[in-house]
């Protein structure tokens, strides 16, 4: 069981990292067809791309997002840039077009990388957090060197 737990969170990130990085390209180089869309999918997916810089930055976070859970540096950071992009690619299954397999896949892989690399997130989870001061980390610090 041991093993399994080990090699878990390594083969989902490379797995997720593998799904943003394709799709991530693919809204820059479309080379894979887009799928038919109810009309209120393509009305809401035509919206955003006549803004003209929803999709290149949504597209440009997943590639970057990607190549991070790729060579699995800053997880932490990824997973965090891809939680707001995961939420709204859940909605919009759940309101325009149900597609749950994948759906499912990616909010189950972020929850399940979150949880293995939830150390990383102890502190944006601290509820009485206070702001570093100038003045006491350097008060900390020369109490320290003495």
């Amino acid at each position: 069981m041991n093993k399994i737990n080990k090699r878990m969170p390594p083969i989902v990130r490379l797995a997720l990292g593998a799904v943003f990085f394709v799709f991530g390209l693919n809204g820059f180089l479309h080379f894979l067809p887009t799928p038919p869309m109810p009309e209120g999918a393509a009305q809401f997916a035509g919206a955003l791309a006549a803004t003209g810089y929803m999709f290149p930055l949504v597209k440009g976070i997943e590639v970057v997002a990607a190549v991070m859970l790729l060579s699995g540096r800053l997880v932490p950071l990824a997973l965090t840039l891809l939680a707001p992009i995961i939420v709204n690619i859940v909605l919009f299954h759940v309101v325009f077009q149900p597609a749950w397999p994948m759906v499912l896949y990616l909010l189950g892989s972020e929850i399940f990388l979150a949880y293995a690399y939830r150390s990383a997130f102890s502190g944006v989870l601290n509820v009485h957090a206070q702001p570093d001061v100038a003045e006491e980390r350097s008060s900390a610090r020369l109490a320290h060197a003495s």
